[in-house]
């Protein structure tokens, strides 16, 4: 057949990212044989050049790894020039090489694309999801696939996240084996251009993992602040017990008095004890001096 539908995919990163994310970045480039690689791209230079980037490269879409701080991790995915774009916070990334899934599937072949139902019902995962189809999907008759059909990538919503998982299709039964890799994509928001333009859709559920460290940090101080009022409340009841309890005039009932002595007044002075004299000391004094003598010799 023909090569008729020419996507290419641009997978590439800011720099600053960690290990996971690079090991992330290139099994997604295994995976996707019409996906093509650049340097990463510098943290001064704005969103819009990713633009030029990709014409330069002749890719219509794009998948851009921002990494922040050093811990947090974004997603854009974009269709290059005229847009949309979305914007999604990446979560428990774990890659092929981490997860040691007892499944395989052949280099270069077309997936199978599952969507949650929930992608129909609502607008903004529709147009989710044709963004999904159109990156994802390889290109039928592409020149680096394989014109086989032997695993799946399934998007499922679940807990205002959308879930991606890679399935091996075994032929015997036709059942399931996770591959990998695996992560959850947050929805932040969809723009209309690509990577700016008008907004149009923010997840109203997102939290950014500044406020979910910042609510962590609130918590635990919050806790600290309770047991030291539980500390305090129980030294002030400790002090309260103490308190003085006046006489009990039954408790001398069974006391008997002592019997008084006779005070004697002595008024002779007493005798000195003899002094007992070393009768061994000068023999002890003799033989020091003996000593001294002979090591001075």
């Amino acid at each position: 057949g023909k090569w008729k539908n020419k996507e290419r995919v641009l997978i590439f990163s800011s720099r600053g990212i960690n290990f996971r994310t690079r090991h992330l970045m290139q099994d997604l480039r295994t995976l996707m044989p019409h996906s093509k690689a650049d340097t990463k791209m510098d943290r001064k230079d704005q969103l819009f050049v990713i633009n030029e980037v990709c014409e330069m490269k002749n890719c219509n879409k794009c998948i851009f790894f921002e990494a922040k701080k050093k811990q947090d991790l974004y997603m854009w995915l974009s269709n290059t020039p005229q847009g949309p774009s979305a914007k999604f916070l990446v979560q428990n990334v774990h890659t092929l090489a981490e997860l040691k899934m007892t499944g395989n599937c052949l280099r270069g072949s077309r997936p199978l694309l599952s969507f949650d139902p929930i992608f129909d019902k609502e607008p903004h995962y529709a147009l989710l999801k044709e963004l999904f189809i159109q990156i994802f999907s390889t290109p039928q008759y592409h020149p680096k696939s394989q014109p086989f059909v032997d695993h799946v990538f399934t998007f499922t919503v679940t807990d205002e996240r959308i879930w991606f998982r890679n399935y091996q299709i075994i032929e015997e039964d036709a059942s399931l084996v996770e591959i990998g890799p695996r992560f959850v994509l947050n929805l932040i928001k969809i723009f209309q251009g690509s990577f700016g333009g008008a907004t149009l859709y923010e997840n109203p559920h997102y939290r950014s993992p500044n406020m979910h460290r910042r609510l962590i940090r609130l918590s635990v101080a919050a806790k600290l602040r309770e047991k030291q009022q539980v500390k305090e409340v129980q030294k002030m009841k400790k002090k309260g017990s103490k308190a003085l309890i006046g006489e009990d005039p039954t408790e001398v009932v069974f006391e008997t008095p002592a019997e008084e002595k006779p005070v004697e007044i002595q008024l002779v002075k007493p005798e000195s004890k003899p002094i007992i004299k070393d009768k061994k000391k000068p023999r002890k004094i003799q033989r020091k001096k003996q000593k001294k003598l002979f090591r001075t010799e």
